[in-house]
């Protein structure tokens, strides 16, 4: 139980800013900024969190109405099919051109095409499903008359286009091991929250992870990007990027909470806001230091050299980033905290007595006041 917990070093003055039990004047007068940037208390996350978990379920139903509404536009890796890179260099040569002679040639419109790269590197890569020999022949010869393209080794024409084909097979082959990856990632994180901190917190991160898979997904389903392999590297990248942001502020959580368990003044909800704001300006930090290079990533791939591969890393590791923190912050912690009020008997006594303690307090003051 609380009350056999070993004593343990406790920054009273810590809780006591932060929930106003401090009678230092000058502490009252602390800004909110300030509060902030020290760590203090400056945000109620946790006593509010039935505001961010409205707030989770309308984005998360948004994501989701998008998935099976709108879907996905897989690549050729998943769907399988043919891909051709014409060489466009200085060429002024439109997507809406390509289009019209593949689908005046082959009788149907070609998946996608799009244009890569910028100077004499330009490439117009043209996805569609999938095409024999002969129909490969037949496009490259007609792209090759009607556009003239040539490479940087000096072939002109058909010659200068190159072709590859992935199976059917193959992009079922890859879906699954995209989808076993994501599985075995979440199963090892939630062992080693468990085995680390307590089964608790595992459920919490595990139940924030799920939310940023689904609304990075979400935000991808919206805006119509092309899901290819590096899209699923980026998605396991930055749900690494969300579990470490969580691990750290559920170490200081499990740090408060010892402390708030021992010393009986402030409740474990309190303790576990008392961590957020602890390390609230970390995420900040590491949130902004990880997404300057991020958009820089995807200015290079996007307006200066148009790399679709380096544009799909780039998006889903902003958006991702940005989940993460949201989730690792007010999301994670505050699950933890309603987990433990409703099945934890330790939690639930000790603020049950804390709740009592204030009380009788609260009541002396007043028969104290009243006889003054």
């Amino acid at each position: 139980m609380a009350e056999n917990l070993a004593p343990i070093d406790v920054d009273a003055e810590q809780f006591d800013e932060a929930y106003g039990s401090s009678n230092d004047p000058a502490k009252q007068r602390h800004s909110g900024l300030t509060r902030l940037y020290t760590g203090t208390g400056a945000f109620d996350i946790v006593g509010k969190r039935k505001n961010w978990y409205i707030a989770s379920g309308v984005i998360l139903a948004i994501a989701i109405l998008s998935i099976i509404i709108r879907g996905f536009s897989f690549g050729v890796d998943f769907t399988g099919g043919s891909k051709l890179n014409m060489p466009a260099g200085s060429k002024n040569i439109e997507t809406s051109q390509v289009e019209q002679v593949f689908t005046d040639t082959l009788g149907f419109e070609p998946s996608n095409v799009s244009i890569v790269g910028s100077g004499s590197g330009r490439m117009v890569e043209i996805q569609s499903r999938h095409l024999d020999n002969g129909q490969v022949a037949q496009i490259k010869m007609k792209l090759g008359e009607e556009f003239k393209p040539e490479d940087s080794s000096g072939r002109s024409g058909a010659s200068a286009i190159g072709d590859s084909t992935v199976s059917n097979t193959w992009g079922t082959t890859v879906t699954k091991k995209a989808l076993l990856a994501l599985v075995v990632f979440l199963v090892v994180v939630g062992l080693y929250i468990a085995l680390r901190f307590e089964r608790d917190m595992a459920l919490a991160s595990l139940a924030s992870l799920v939310f940023c898979t689904f609304t990075t997904a979400g935000v991808y389903s919206l805006i119509g990007f092309e899901v290819t392999p590096a899209t699923i590297i980026g998605l396991l990248t930055i749900l690494a990027f969300s579990i470490y942001d969580t691990v750290v502020v559920f170490d200081k959580v499990q740090e408060n909470a010892e402390a708030a368990l021992h010393h009986k003044r402030h409740t474990y909800g309190e303790g576990a806001n008392l961590a957020i704001n602890q390390t609230i300006m970390r995420s900040i930090n590491t949130t902004i230091i990880s997404i300057l290079p991020i958009i820089s990533l995807m200015v290079v791939a996007v307006w200066m050299l148009g790399v679709g591969t380096l544009q799909d890393l780039a998006l889903i590791q902003l958006v991702g980033v940005i989940t993460g923190t949201y989730a690792s912050v007010f999301l994670a912690t505050p699950l933890v905290v309603d987990i433990k009020k409703r099945f934890s008997k330790d939690v639930q006594e000790h603020d049950k007595s804390v709740i009592e303690l204030r009380t009788s307090e609260s009541t002396t003051k007043t028969v104290k006041a009243a006889a003054d």
